[in-house]
């Protein structure tokens, strides 16, 4: 399974002691995303002048680039308290109902994986947004009636990873909006340095870096390797995380160069192997791999396909002359491939 994998971006349970220690405070500590970190404290200094609440945020991207840590830091440096929740916990309106009145004026209401909510949370969260009022149904049939009860201001921030599957409605309530994208080697590698000075970890340049180019454009998973690469250090060196031992406990957790695992790599050389490097139907990649369709589209093939090992074409998935390369084989030269019409990125999600 997916959060099986080391360089899965998934959220683990063991996450939870290292990335709350590691976790920035504030906007100063937050590595990367300078877009969002510039008009994000404009916007909160504007609001703490006016002495209003912050504007609802919605932050989306992949797992593990940092939305939780974000809605922590918006509300300390809105000097609010936060409340934690995510979509499939608010099974119904009255969970909602419950967290709403339970807020306190200015707090932070933070709601991860929020396109898992129901359509019937939703319509309570509406007036919520908009007003600060909660509107309740109270008795059945003929004597119901609606009554309004008036909501302290908050500010709702929103995560998710699949953007496309919000509705309109809900999304257009948000007065904010950022994508959070991949990081850069360096921004990982000024992550690594501050994490290991967390861990009290012994470290060179060049071992961060070789740690940080394995981890996928992604926080948690560089943090997550920066532990098994710890350990290695400690048992089978002197403790100090340099180039070799960072090279050797990635080898030795069979991550490449480039952060593919063994999942990565058996998917394209079935591809290549069994099937001449495509195209391939998604059906078919899934039963030679054992892997379900779903997963292999929204956990495999999006880093392949940043990477341009995989290309998606109207005939199935075909293998480019990159993910020979990478895999030390010889493109036939008499392979002739239609690639058709690649979908955009859009498409995709």
């Amino acid at each position: 399974m997916d959060k099986d994998r080391l360089i899965s971006s998934s959220y683990r349970p063991e996450d939870d002691n290292t990335e709350f220690s590691l976790r920035p405070k504030t906007l100063r500590e937050y590595v990367g995303q300078s877009s969002i970190k510039e008009s994000l404290s404009i916007y909160i200094q504007a609001a703490l002048e006016r002495h209003q609440s912050l504007d609802h945020i919605l932050l989306y991207g992949p797992p593990g680039l940092g939305k939780t840590t974000l809605a922590g830091i918006i509300a300390a440096e809105m000097g609010q308290s936060i409340r934690i929740t995510s979509g499939p916990a608010i099974a119904r309106p009255g969970d909602l109902a419950s967290i709403l009145t339970n807020l306190n004026n200015g707090d932070v209401l933070f709601i991860d994986e929020i396109h898992r909510l129901s359509r019937s949370v939703e319509e309570v969260l509406y007036p919520a947004m908009e007003d600060y009022a909660l509107d309740i149904m109270i008795g059945k049939g003929p004597t119901a009636r609606s009554i309004r009860l008036d909501l302290p201001q908050f500010t709702l921030v929103g995560a998710t990873t699949r953007a496309g599957l919000l509705s309109a409605p809900l999304r257009d309530r948000f007065g904010i909006l950022y994508r959070l994208e991949m990081y850069t080697n360096e921004e990982l590698a000024h992550i690594l340095s501050r994490s290991s000075g967390i861990l009290n970890l012994e470290y060179d340049d060049e071992g961060i870096i070789e740690i940080a180019s394995r981890s996928r454009g992604t926080p948690r998973i560089a943090n997550r390797m920066l532990k098994r690469v710890r350990d290695y250090a400690q048992i089978k060196a002197n403790g100090k995380v340099d180039y070799e031992v960072a090279k050797k406990a990635m080898d030795m957790l069979n991550v490449d160069e480039l952060g593919l695992d063994n999942v990565d790599r058996a998917m394209l050389e079935t591809m290549i192997n069994k099937f001449n490097g495509g195209p391939v139907g998604l059906d078919t990649l899934s039963a030679m791999t054992g892997e379900d369709p779903a997963t292999i589209e929204d956990v495999y093939e999006p880093y392949l396909m940043q990477l341009g090992f995989i290309m998606r074409t109207p005939r199935g998935r075909i293998a480019t002359p990159g993910a020979y390369k990478h895999l030390g084989l010889e493109e036939p030269i008499d392979k002739t491939k239609d690639y058709g019409e690649q979908l955009s990125f859009e498409d995709l999600l």
